[in-house]
């Protein structure tokens, strides 16, 4: 896969980008992220790539002409996303989307925005990470690169990780435990030292509706509420749940 970023810090996206799983992915052959300077098509001295707004207000706008021209001079793969505070919330099925795809872009904003043509124009669509606003849009691009990447085939190195993971399937993930069995008086729950795999998947299960039902409700209600099976998984492991909805 091809990922190509545009900022005007282009080094906070090689640096990120050139370890841990990322890094190894790169070096594998698997993932192959480029970084272009906003600023790398401007004719005058200052490298100027932003403006004041028209009709006046803080802040100040990235201008179209620099910000096409560094577009076109690479030809990045397509689809071209805009990092903004404006665009369509980012999530997992996002991911998964960008994850079967060869190659995408991403183009970091700054300052008070883009200027509007570039958004209508140039870009195939526009990222939010949360409703919050940055300084940029570079920390949203290492979200949504990591967050598609490690989806590609081999890239995690156990591809069967990403099918177990918080959203996957709609929930929060389970709990995990490792060694030591006990630790400080605080035991690892007997059910996953049983090597019964079927209780073990059912009370995994049980502990993911459980998290979801307590911090996040509305990935339950987006599913539908509780089906049967999950209101049979809940009660096996004593666990409480609204028995009204949720």
């Amino acid at each position: 896969m091809r990922i190509d970023v545009f900022s005007v810090f282009p080094e906070l996206i090689t640096d990120f980008a050139s370890v841990s799983i990322l890094g190894k992915a790169q070096r594998s052959g698997l993932l192959d992220v480029r970084a272009h300077d906003l600023r790398s098509e401007t004719s005058d001295r200052h490298r100027t790539i932003d403006a004041p707004p028209f009709g006046g207000g803080a802040g100040m706008v990235l201008m179209p002409e620099p910000v096409f021209a560094a577009v076109e001079a690479v030809q990045p793969p397509r689809p071209l996303f805009l990092l903004s505070p404006s665009g369509k919330t980012f999530n997992q099925d996002h991911a998964q989307a960008l994850a079967q795809l060869d190659g995408f872009s991403l183009l970091c904003g700054r300052y008070e925005g883009v200027d509007e043509r570039i958004a209508a124009e140039l870009c195939d669509g526009a990222f939010s990470i949360g409703d919050y606003v940055l300084s940029g849009g570079e920390v949203a691009a290492l979200v949504i690169i990591e967050a598609a990447a490690r989806l590609v085939p081999g890239v995690m190195g156990n591809d069967e990780s990403a099918g177990d993971e918080s959203f996957a399937t709609g929930l929060l993930e389970y709990p995990h435990f490792t060694r030591p069995a006990d630790f400080r008086g605080s035991a690892v729950p007997d059910v996953l030292r049983s090597g019964d795999h079927g209780r073990v998947d059912r009370w995994r299960h049980a502990q993911a509706l459980a998290r979801t039902i307590e911090r996040r409700p509305d990935l339950i209600r987006s599913r539908g509420g509780l089906g049967t099976e999950d209101r049979k998984v809940l009660d096996e492991f004593g666990m409480d749940y609204p028995r009204d909805g949720c």
